[in-house]
Parts: structure tokens; sequence; C-alpha cells
């Protein structure tokens, strides 16, 4: 650890104040992002609607809408139901069948799952194969494989390629490091992108769920973490609608945590981590054999020692969503109790009394959906 009291000769000071010129484009790309938005979270609406919904004026919301009606992005639905004084308002929305996204979930240690998703975040087609083993080159060469397969099953014009993989994964779609698929430094992004010609767009698969919640699973995203378990335990956060990646872009490590110092080694090398506790087959193993009482104590007891772990971040960040995605059968119930009641205790009551914890509402395609989410954000501007 480096403690610095000074700035390091030779530096200068920097400012937050932005110093690119915002050009005419900018804003339009802006102001496009906010109409698409609008509608992938509120649904259809008026282009009056879209004006007050996204502070724009209703000549830069109609011209927004007629351009984004000749990409086959929008379309529209009719005159609003009911409508009785004055001009029937015409419903614009978006056009679910413009474009298919192919979405990989690479979570699952042993298989990996693919679909190809419209712009809604609705499911079209599924896939599966098998991960079991495979690392390095060989993993890379499946994640390529089901790509392709995607792509050439789709019917429509695919607008780009999401991967949501554990990890530790930049900006650039690198993975930084992943132990389990054997990567380090992999440009997963680039090499997927250019054996298939098509954008692709990679994060960590807890960021990715935690997007997905906020676009599709009605999360606000002001102050969001999103909590994955499963073979391990990892998170992601939003606050103010953004991403939080940190300076390693290891934001979310939540699972490395350490909650108790004479517990269990973990595989990260020190003993006691939230992860050698809280990860599934960990959860499992606990409740073996037991019954309903024993099952309930044992689940609550670890929900508690996740409320410690997450009472010092909810306080820091303001936090006031909280959702837990991962098998419902351990997680939904005791343990999900356990973990509020620690959080009542040990946050102030400003902070925790309206804190909203529960599990994700997107299931097992949260991972899916996220993935969605990045192709979206990236190549529209949504997020």
């Amino acid at each position: 650890m480096t403690v610095t009291t000074r700035p390091p000769a030779g530096a200068t000071s920097r400012t937050l104040r932005p110093t690119a010129k915002v050009l005419p484009e900018h804003a339009r790309r802006h102001n496009r992002s906010l109409v698409l938005q609008s509608l992938l979270q509120q649904g259809p609406a008026s282009r009056a609607d879209l004006a007050r919904e996204t502070g724009l004026t209703r000549v830069t919301v109609s011209d927004l809408v007629a351009d984004l009606m000749g990409e086959e992005l929008v379309e529209e639905l009719g005159v609003r139901p009911g409508s009785r004084v004055g001009k029937p308002a015409t419903l614009v929305g978006l056009r679910a069948d413009g474009a298919l996204i192919v979405s990989l979930d690479l979570s699952d240690e042993q298989r990996l799952a693919g679909a190809l998703l419209d712009l809604t975040g609705q499911v079209v087609l599924r896939r599966t194969s098998t991960l079991r083993g495979r690392t390095g080159e060989s993993a890379v060469g499946a994640v390529v494989a089901m790509a392709r397969t995607l792509v050439e099953q789709a019917t429509r014009p695919v607008l780009g390629v999401g991967i949501g993989t554990p990890g530790v994964v930049d900006g650039d779609g690198v993975v930084v490091l992943a132990p389990n698929l054997g990567w380090e430094r992999e440009p997963l992004a680039q090499r997927v992108g250019e054996a298939l010609d098509l954008p692709v767009h990679v994060a960590n698969d807890a960021n990715a769920a935690a997007l997905a919640e906020h676009t599709f699973g009605g999360a606000s995203g002001s102050g969001l973490i999103l909590i994955a378990v499963g073979k391990g335990v990892g998170s992601g956060l939003l606050l103010d609608g953004a991403l939080l990646r940190g300076h390693h872009h290891a934001a979310g490590e939540l699972g490395h945590v350490v909650v108790d110092e004479r517990g269990d080694g973990c595989a990260c090398g020190r003993r006691g981590c939230l992860e050698t506790v809280l990860a599934a087959p960990a959860l499992r193993a606990a409740i073996d054999g037991l019954d309903d009482a024993g099952r309930r104590a044992a689940l609550a007891k670890v929900g508690r020692r996740l409320g410690s772990a997450l009472a010092p971040v909810v306080s820091v960040l303001d936090l006031r969503e909280i959702r837990l995605s991962g098998p419902a059968d351990l997680l939904d119930g005791a343990l999900l109790e356990g973990t509020a009641s620690v959080l009542r205790r040990r946050t102030m009551a400003v902070v925790g009394e309206d804190l909203d914890l529960r599990m994700a509402s997107l299931g097992a395609d949260v991972v899916l959906a996220g993935a969605a989410v990045l192709v979206l954000s990236g190549q529209l501007g949504v997020s």
C-alpha cells in the first residue's frame, strides 16, 4: 500500500472542467439517446410526452423520432386509447423487431448460455453449449462458435454482440483476469468482433446484471448494488445511473471481503472471505442434512454476515436498492431476512429506513439481458 501526502514531482493539477469542444453532433447523439432511453424504460409515448420526459423541445423530438423511424428503430403505434378532447395523440414506440442482439452469459462454469434478444430485451431464441473444462484458447473458441451460431440464426439485422463474463474487465472489453476461464489480458471484444465483423461489448457478469435490473427490471439505478451468487460472489454497482468500475476495473469485489478471519480458506489465498460462506456450493453444504428450522437458521446466519459486509457500502454510497441474483431456494427467505435485520441495525435511519432489498426481478436471464444492455448502450446510447 502506498501512502501519498503530496503530489509527485512534476505532477500537474487536474481539472474537472471539460476542455473538449462540444460539437452539434454530440448534442444530437445525446438527445437521440434520451428519446430511446425514455421509450425503452417508460414504454410507448406521444411526441409531446417525450418532450416533457426528456426536457427537449417538441420540434427536436419530432425530428429525432422521424430519424429513428427512418432507421426502423421506432414506429408509430396509432392513436392513444381514450383520447377525447382535441387532436388525438399518436403514440410511438420502439420497434422491437427492428434489430436483434446476440447475448452471451459466461457466468456458469459448466455451460455457456446464449440468446437472441429484441430491442426490448425479450428473448427470441436460446442456445446452450458445454463449457466444462474449457479454458484459455478453447474457451475463446467456444464463445466465438456460440456467437456465430446465433448470428447465423438471426432473421433480422444484428445490432451487436454483448458478453457478460466472470472476472475483471476493462472499458475496452479486455478481460484483465478471469482465473476460472484461464484468461489474463484477453482482448475478448476485439477477437470476437474480428471473427464476426460485428460490434462486441464485454463486461463483468455482475455489472451486466446490474445494468439489466436498471434498464429492464424496474430498478431506478440512483443507488443500486446487485449481488450475484453462484460458484463465486460478485456485485455490480450503479450510482446516479452510472456503472461504477473503480481504478482497477474491479469495483464490486464484495466476495473477497473477509467476514471471518478464522473461516475457511478462499481461492484468493486468504481465509474467511464472504465467498466462502455465501457462494452457492458453500450454502448447499451448510444446509445439507438439516431440517427446515435448521436450514432457516443456517441461511439467516449467512444473511447476517452479508448484511455486515454490505452495511459500510450502503452507508458510504447512500444506496437504496439491493438485489440478489442466484438460486432463489437459497437466497430468498431466511437469508434475505437476516441481511435486512443487520442492515437496519448498522446503518443510519435516514439510509436504512427505506432500503429496497429483494431478489433480482429478471431471474436466470439477468446476465443475458445485461449483455443486451451493453449493446444498446454502445450502439444506441441507451443505458
